[in-house]
């Protein structure tokens, strides 16, 4: 039997892409989603997509009300998402997103006996959000292994980031060569509910540079007011 593993699937580029990568390393995959308030909610649309297309054995969607404490673009309404590159953290940036999904992630993996979780986070081509970088899943795999009856039992959960060091364009390349259908992922932090990209967005304009260094055709459908 293969081993058991939770995804965290966004339903964006690099999520869709670890998916594949757990699923080609023999894991049988228990895809996880969730829904943060975030104003792209065409994503959660397309995780499913994702979740199906690349064979996951589950698809969970947890609702939780990050949204109610606001602090981020992705949340708030009334905080711009930035069309431009910006210096510093960016307001796009959600309090404490990683840290509550991978908990959700390890209890869901508690319950299944999985001692595996991937999360597509990344170094190279990200935002300068602080819960992206190596320390942070070095510290949380830490406390995962102190905080869970299968930590103290003797069992070591582990935390996966294969993408940690990976540009855009070498995401792009490994899940093309692994069959994602990039048609399918929203990346957009402003996509309409018909899941089309603003074309204008930091999410965009990265994902948009990864397809042209990755010589791949991008996918990416725009609003009529964007191409």
């Amino acid at each position: 039997m293969k081993p058991p593993a939770v995804v965290l699937l966004s339903g964006g580029l690099d999520s869709a892409t670890v998916l594949a990568i757990a699923r080609d390393a023999g894991y049988a995959c228990h895809a996880l989603s969730v829904d943060y308030g975030q104003r792209h909610a065409a994503e959660l649309v397309a995780a499913g997509r994702i979740a199906a297309s690349l064979g996951a054995v589950g698809h969970r969607v947890i609702r939780l009300g990050l949204g109610d404490l606001g602090g981020s673009a992705l949340t708030d309404p009334a905080i711009a998402v930035p069309e431009a590159p910006t210096e510093g953290i960016p307001v796009t940036y959600v309090p404490a997103r990683n840290t509550v999904m991978l908990a959700l992630a390890l209890a869901w993996a508690e319950v299944l006996g999985a001692h595996d979780i991937f999360i597509g986070v990344n170094s190279v081509d990200y935002s300068g959000y602080p819960d992206c970088r190596p320390e942070f899943i070095e510290a949380f795999a830490r406390m995962a292994n102190l905080a869970t009856r299968a930590g103290v039992e003797g069992v070591h959960l582990a935390i996966h980031t294969p993408l940690q060091h990976l540009s855009k364009a070498d995401i792009i390349r490994r899940g093309a060569a692994l069959g994602v259908d990039y048609a399918q992922t929203v990346s957009c932090y402003q996509a309409d509910e018909a899941g089309r990209a603003c074309g204008v967005c930091d999410a965009c304009r990265l994902r948009r540079e990864g397809f042209a260094q990755a010589g791949v055709a991008d996918p990416t459908l725009y609003r009529k007011d964007h191409t």
